[in-house]
């Protein structure tokens, strides 16, 4: 995980408002820190609330999603009015997301979403609840290495699907427990055509957690699940090829690079166990 090193201005250096970091990739995420009267924080056609925190000061988690066109842009904190306070500049690079193939048989390729799967993953990523339940750094859920990384652009059995990776894939084998990679409120335990066997939750304060293609669940929707809690079962159902893990952060609704939340490493090249499944 690239350690956030890079601050617009300090807290503590005569500056209220604190941006990390100032230079990021796309699929990364900005902590934005104000310790004046900013509420919110805007990039982008973006907005997103600053919370209250412990220690003091106030927090917000901002996404750079992976579609961003690499450049400069401004990060305004926003008072309760919606006047800009101040302004920062965030400089967003390429972070050279790769192409990778799927191969896939006819019946797995043209599954479709269940009834209410899309609209209740949609309902879920647009949540944002009051209470911040995690704290850094987060947990693998599995032991497993990256099958697939965030981001790469998907074929499936060689023809463009236009879409990107937005999550990671870990090997693993079937069975294995799933543990939740921060504490937060279980949102959803079910089984889906396309994602198979799901459990999202909700760390709170825009962060948000997914995993997918479970063989079996051990927890409910509504629980409050604790940081290393068993939440699921790794399996291949829905849309997958094998048995592994696919999950997923979400800051604000947007996915981002788990790599920079929890260090991960990539599997060999090479190692067919190694190959995509989803």
């Amino acid at each position: 995980m690239r350690k956030l090193a890079f601050l617009v201005a300090a807290i503590g250096w005569g500056q209220t408002f604190q941006a990390t970091p100032s230079v990021a990739r796309q699929g990364e995420t900005i902590r934005v820190r104000d310790a004046g009267a900013a509420t919110s924080a805007r990039m982008s056609g973006r907005t997103v609330r600053l919370f209250p925190q412990p220690e003091g000061g106030r927090l917000g988690l901002m996404p750079v999603p992976v579609l961003t066109t690499p450049g400069s842009f401004q990060l305004e904190f926003l008072g309760d009015n919606g006047k800009v306070l101040h302004a920062a500049t965030i400089t967003v690079r390429d972070a050279r997301f790769r192409t990778q193939n799927v191969v896939m048989g006819r019946e797995i390729q043209e599954l479709q979403p269940s009834p209410g799967e899309t609209e209740t993953f949609a309902e879920f990523r647009k949540s944002v609840s009051e209470i911040r339940r995690w704290a850094e750094p987060l947990a693998a859920p599995v032991p497993g290495c990256m099958i697939s990384p965030f981001g790469v652009k998907r074929l499936h059995n060689g023809k463009p699907t236009g879409d990107y990776h937005g999550g990671i894939d870990q090997r693993s084998p079937a069975g294995r427990p799933v543990h939740a990679v921060a504490a937060g409120v279980v949102k959803i335990v079910r089984k889906f055509n396309l994602r198979g066997g799901t459990v999202a939750i909700d760390h709170g304060q825009g962060l948000e957690s997914v995993y997918l293609h479970l063989s079996g669940f051990a927890t409910t929707e509504g629980a409050v699940a604790q940081k290393g809690d068993v939440v699921g079962y790794i399996g291949s159902t829905g849309r997958s090829t094998g048995a592994h893990l696919h999950w997923a952060l979400y800051v604000n609704g947007v996915p981002v690079n788990p790599a920079q939340w929890v260090p991960l490493t990539a599997c060999p090249t090479g190692n067919r166990k190694a190959r995509p499944h989803s």
